[in-house]
């Protein structure tokens, strides 16, 4: 996992990981060149020494490069940054399909039908520059919050033609696979169609239409087992969308849509003539399975009439008596699917069954030959049966290793070139990829170097621990060695981008040419900073700690937060930080104690600073009369006296004034 923060090829910067695919993780990360988000889908690190995968990848990213449409999710960019390989795709921000089901149980015939459209406008470009998805399903379709539909993650797609065939290796998803994606025959673009039909009879009844408990279990069902109507399951399902779905989902290849823009006529006609007859089931072959198209005049008329259809609770049919003058009849019931149909098409069928019938029949007899070893061919899907353990062929010669690995129904591939050795004579295997005891799938390929005969000179691997990943691979090569990367880790002493360790490590000897791999550093681990607020001071700390993370405590006052309280803290919660990095935060000791200044109420009438008082919080008390130059019957005196802080709620007494002493007097009312 690459840690937030990280720049990849000096321009787009990791975000945090998003998703993660069989062959990638998924990141969200930032352009700074062009100020947008992304998506960037970093190869994993089992792959990233595996030539044939980075092929793929690249070849994925150059297939996809190309495809520009709003119903696909856009590939811009493609690169390789630090033993990283990368590509940088849109951002779309949603749900995907599967969830989308998941959270609704199943769609309702419109939704279903405006999800299908924009989902097959998007293949259908992907078509027309003749990329094969080979993995429609709901999770590779995403739907975005303004309510766009985007097809998705072309892991397996590559250009190609028709006559090109695939392996398993690259078989999409076993519940919506055809019956030839499942056999390893020939794909094209009805293999795609067919898997829009399965994921539109998920979408309108809330699950696949085959399940098992292996996926060896659930492609043989695909082969064998002919598809339940969804009327089933959905007895209010419009015909047309039934019809549409069951011609998807044909057997045989020729008895699907032709092609995508077939599917979409259908689709759209379907949204405003739910009852509609229009689809052709039974035809196959050339243009024979495309529907019939009507007239612009005769589309305008079906949709004024049909426009509120699905808003409805009434069905209707139309009488095709006059072509005019279509008039609305009322369908009393759905009989008619199931009764009226036409002769001709009976017939088709019963013919149909017959055919079918008898491929199976082969199909199960192939299927038996084929577990029996009587034929070397790939099976339907890998699993546990279907691995093997790779041998130590190293010291065979070629032909020897080939009779070997025959027997672990595996092949074998030479290496452009020879490698000189000490240890093997020439013409013997000195290095073998996968390696002995390697699981992998039957009909795997080994690619073998073979010894030139030559001694191989001995070097010693240099120290490239704490050099940049350029100067280490200079350093590698100029040793004679090469170089291979590890998965790159987090390092709390090794700077980001610097070689962490090398295996074999320095100082070893080892004959020329010899792999070196080399482990980068991601720097500091980052981590998300928790939020401690209104948490104890031990509850944050503890927080803080299983972050790896430590606290740094202050105290304030607090009117709203408890004693010992968490107030705040610095980074906010969220923050990206290093780890071991320190967070502040301030701790409450409560409410403290409210202090007012005791108004000058000097001068003022005993009823105005009565109400003075009163309004700063303080308690007004009568203290009594004296003498005072003050005019009589004012203030003239205060205790507390004026301009002193007291607490709320404080009495404070006054005295009013009675004037100016009389001649002989002390000037102190006895009151006091």
């Amino acid at each position: 996992m690459i840690r937030e923060g990280v720049y990849l090829g000096k321009r787009y910067e990791i975000l945090g990981r998003i998703g993660s695919g069989g062959m990638a993780d998924v990141y969200k990360g930032k352009d700074h060149k062009l100020n947008r988000y992304v998506a960037i889908k970093v190869l994993k690190s089992d792959y990233r020494t595996d030539e044939v995968f980075i092929k793929k990848f690249l070849s994925e990213a150059q297939a996809a490069a190309g495809l520009m449409h709003p119903n696909v999710v856009n590939v811009y960019d493609v690169g390789q940054d630090r033993g990283l390989y990368y590509m940088v795709m849109e951002l779309v921000e949603g749900i995907t399909l599967k969830d989308y089901i998941e959270k609704k149980g199943r769609l309702s015939a419109k939704e279903t039908i405006s999800i299908s459209i924009q989902m097959v406008t998007g293949l259908q470009a992907a078509h027309n520059q003749h990329i094969i998805h080979r993995d429609i399903k709901p999770q590779n379709i995403i739907i975005s919050k303004d309510g766009k539909v985007k097809v998705t993650d072309f892991g397996i797609a590559r250009a190609t033609t028709a006559t090109q065939t695939i392996s398993t290796s690259v078989m999409g998803s076993v519940h919506y696979t055809s019956p030839e994606q499942a056999r390893g025959g020939v794909v094209d673009q009805k293999s795609d169609i067919y898997s829009i039909g399965i994921t539109m009879y998920e979408m309108i009844t809330g699950n696949v239409p085959f399940d098992g408990d292996s996926t060896v279990s659930v492609a043989l069902k695909h082969l064998q087992e002919e598809i339940v109507s969804p009327a089933e399951e959905v007895p209010d399902i419009p015909y047309s969308l039934e019809c549409i779905i069951m011609k998807c989902t044909q057997k045989n290849p020729g008895l699907r849509y032709h092609d995508c823009a077939a599917l979409l006529l259908d689709l759209k006609r379907s949204l405003v003539d739910r009852e509609g007859d229009f689809v052709v089931l039974g035809a196959a072959g050339g243009d024979t399975d495309r529907t019939m198209v009507m007239s612009t005049e005769e589309l305008e008329q079906v949709q004024a009439r049909g426009r509120n259809d699905y808003d409805d609770d009434d069905d209707y049919d139309y009488d095709d008596e006059d072509e005019e003058e279509r008039v609305p009849v009322r369908r009393q019931s759905r009989g008619r699917k199931k009764n009226d149909v036409n002769p001709d098409t009976k017939r088709i069928m019963r013919i149909l069954m017959i055919v079918a019938g008898v491929v199976i029949a082969l199909l199960v007899l192939f299927l038996v030959a084929n577990a029996a070893g009587f034929f070397s061919g790939p099976g339907l899907v890998a699993n546990e049966e279907d691995m093997v353990e790779v041998p130590d062929v190293r010291g065979m010669t070629y032909d020897e290793a080939q009779e070997e690995l025959r027997k672990y129904d595996l092949g074998i591939k030479r290496a452009s070139a020879e490698e000189p050795s000490n240890e093997y004579a020439k013409g013997e295997i000195k290095s073998q990829d996968p390696g002995e005891g390697e699981k992998v799938e039957k009909n795997s390929t080994v690619t073998v170097v073979i010894s030139s005969g030559e001694a191989a000179e001995k070097v010693q691997v240099p120290n490239v621990v704490d050099r940049s990943e350029a100067d280490a691979e200079r350093m590698l090569q100029d040793a004679g060695l090469k170089v291979t990367h590890g998965e790159a880790q987090y390092s709390d002493s090794i700077a980001e981008g610097n070689v962490i360790s090398s295996n074999p490590v320095a100082g070893t000897e080892v004959d020329e040419g010899t792999s070196v791999t080399i482990v980068v550093s991601l720097g500091k681990e980052s981590v998300k900073v928790p939020d401690i607020r209104n948490k104890s001071a031990a509850d944050a700390e503890a927080a803080l700690a299983a972050q790896g993370l430590t606290g740094s405590a202050s105290q304030d006052y607090s009117d709203s937060v408890a004693a010992g309280s968490v107030i705040s803290q610095s980074p906010e919660p969220g923050a990206s930080v290093e780890k071991g990095s320190t967070v502040s935060y301030v701790v409450s000791l409560g409410p403290r104690t409210q202090t007012v200044e005791v108004p000058d109420v000097l001068k003022s009438y005993p009823d105005v600073a009565q109400k003075l008082m009163s309004e700063a919080g303080l308690t007004a008390a009568y203290g009594g009369e004296q003498y005072s130059d003050y005019p009589q019957g004012t203030v003239c005196r205060v205790n507390p006296e004026v301009g002193v802080k007291v607490a709320k709620g404080t009495t404070v007494y006054y005295w009013v004034s009675m004037g100016p002493q009389p001649s002989g007097g002390d000037g102190q009312d006895e009151s006091e």
